[in-house]
């Protein structure tokens, strides 16, 4: 799997910055072939599937070789579709973000043709669209590709397959013959070769060949799932599965810092792994990581080179691999040393095409799941409450003094199954969990998200009523809603795992930012994170103050909550 840093590839400083504030760490084994390729003039016909990367591929060079001073079209790239137009056109954007004068716009079907027509005419060099639209465009005289040095046919076999041939030929019609004809297609049928022989001038092919990898013994899945789903699915399947170590893999450096962000405000012990952290620090989360005191391990495929831990039970794949080899070095980091081991991949739009492609290379096959629901959560969760309570009746040879306290009870006329019911309830608690909306591709799934800090659903809640009590009174609907109305409920990212308890918060609050501690109201502590309620007033003074200062000497986060936090 040869690859090249970015900095290797003589791009300008611009592209570089770029491509550093994207958070990616070096060219994928595409990239690294087909970028010098494209950039020496050459055409090309590249074989690369969704998601390894070949977007930059071409939208490197294409940005590299345009010229700014003309405001006229240089470079057409054709898809098939109106999303990934707009997906090559956002990304391509995402590349030019320092370079002020080169304009990119996409043209498709379904949007407003004098929209599209005015920002042609305010002088672009690069258009991305679909063949249908561009040929429209051509007839009313509104797009003139005299000046095209650059034609990319991008998914040119379901160009092919949807019936476009047609139109790419008349497209192509269009285009001075002195140019540069780029084409990549995830298959290579006889249409393909017969199309570049006929429009491209001695094509260099360019085709990722993988070596042979043995594919160690784990249970592959994959979740189809829209992008906004990935981190609840992701904690949910942490529940469930309670893995002693995970491994999560992302493709930015970016991604990684921000997917590390929400887990620890969800409650998890998690820290993150890319190119830009001083080795020191790598060292230092690493240490960490095989000792057991964190749980999860967020890495990009560079920074997870150097990990080596045995007692990894999961890999999940956060972001699809933009390789098929970077898929099998990822599941590899489980399953070590005969132990048994899990993978989870997460699929988006057309990324199924991948997975199908992957499951050929590696001669396996993936299993489709869906997300689990909360029943499935507490089914698990019961299940092993269930055996321990069994390990428990069957090995501790002293429970005579557990047995005294229940016949004192059997003695006031409680049932067994009575006690041992009012003994469950107190484990796993009765709180009403909030519920969650998700939308998939075939609409709307409902379900529960009960506190994940607590193994088997409990917590503590403390509020502030009427009676004296300080911490006494209870909402009687046992729920996260605000007290009163001139009240804002925020979220801090310790809990009783830290020791924290409601004097502290109250002091802290109080201490810090001079509000009087009667003014504080209802505090809920859990396992890894709490919620306390401030006057709406004085919410964002308290969030500025509070937030990166500390509470029994922890450095906390604090900010307004949201419905997915409470």
């Amino acid at each position: 799997m040869n690859t090249l840093k970015f900095e290797e590839l003589n791009l300008s400083k611009e592209v570089e910055r770029a491509i550093t504030d994207m958070g990616f760490e070096e060219a994928t084994p595409i990239q690294s072939q087909a970028i010098p390729a494209i950039l020496s003039g050459k055409d090309i016909i590249g074989q690369a599937q969704t998601g390894t990367g070949k977007t930059a591929s071409f939208g490197i060079p294409i940005i590299e070789t345009m010229d700014s001073h003309l405001k006229k079209v240089q470079a057409l790239v054709l898809c098939p579709t109106r999303e990934l137009a707009i997906q090559v056109s956002e990304e391509i954007g995402e590349l030019l973000k320092y370079k002020k004068n080169v304009k990119i716009v996409p043209i498709y079907g379904g949007q407003s043709i004098d929209r599209q027509i005015r920002s042609i005419q305010s002088g672009v060099q690069i258009v991305i669209g679909t063949p249908g639209r561009v040929i429209d465009h051509i007839n009313r005289g509104t797009l003139k590709l005299n000046d095209v040095k650059m034609v990319v046919l991008d998914e040119a076999d379901e160009m092919l397959d949807m019936g476009f041939r047609d139109d790419i030929e008349l497209i192509l019609k269009q285009v001075p013959r002195e140019r540069q004809t780029v084409m990549f297609s995830a298959t290579m049928p006889k249409q393909i070769l017969d199309l570049s022989k006929k429009y491209l001038t001695s094509p260099e092919h360019i085709r990722v060949v993988h070596k042979e990898m043995t594919v160690p013994n784990v249970n592959q899945y994959y979740i189809e799932l829209k992008p906004s789903m990935k981190l609840e699915a992701l904690t949910r399947l942490i529940d469930i599965h309670n893995p002693k170590l995970s491994l999560v893999f992302s493709n930015r450096k970016k991604s990684v810092d921000e997917l590390v962000s929400h887990l620890q405000a969800r409650g998890y012990s998690a820290e993150g792994l890319h190119g830009d952290m001083k080795q020191m620090m790598r060292d230092r989360v690493m240490a960490k990581f095989r000792s057991g005191k964190l749980e999860v391990l967020v890495a990009t495929d560079v920074a997870a080179r150097g990990i080596d831990v045995d007692d990894i039970d999961a890999v999940f794949n956060y972001d699809m691999p933009q390789d098929d080899e970077y898929y099998v070095h990822r599941i590899g980091r489980t399953a070590r040393a005969g132990r048994a081991g899990q993978a989870f991949t997460f699929v988006v739009g057309k990324e199924f095409r991948t997975i199908k492609e992957i499951e050929r290379y590696t001669k396996t096959k993936i299993v489709s799941m869906q997300i689990p629901s909360m029943k499935d959560v507490e089914e698990i969760r019961t299940n092993t409450l269930m055996t321990e309570i069994k390990e428990v009746i069957d090995n501790e040879k002293d429970l005579n003094k557990y047995s005294a306290i229940i016949e004192r009870l059997v003695n006031e006329d409680y049932s067994s199954l009575e006690i041992a019911a009012g003994l469950l309830k107190m484990i796993i608690g009765n709180e009403k969990a909030e519920e969650i909306v998700i939308e998939d591709n075939y609409g709307k799934e409902r379900f529960d998200r009960g506190d994940r800090g607590d193994r088997y659903g409990g917590r503590d809640k403390f509020s502030k009523g009427s009676k004296g009590d300080r911490f006494g009174g209870k909402d009687k609907k046992g729920s996260f809603r605000g007290s009163n109305e001139d009240m804002v409920r925020l979220f801090i990212n310790v809990g009783k795992n830290q020791r924290v308890k409601p004097n502290d918060i109250v002091g802290a609050i109080a201490g810090e930012t001079g509000i009087p501690g009667k003014s504080i109201g209802e505090i809920s502590i859990f396992d890894k994170y709490s919620f306390v309620e401030v006057p709406k007033k004085l919410s964002d003074q308290v969030v500025k103050i509070m937030d990166k200062n500390t509470i029994k000497g922890k450095t906390i986060a604090m900010q307004v909550a949201n419905e997915r936090q409470y």
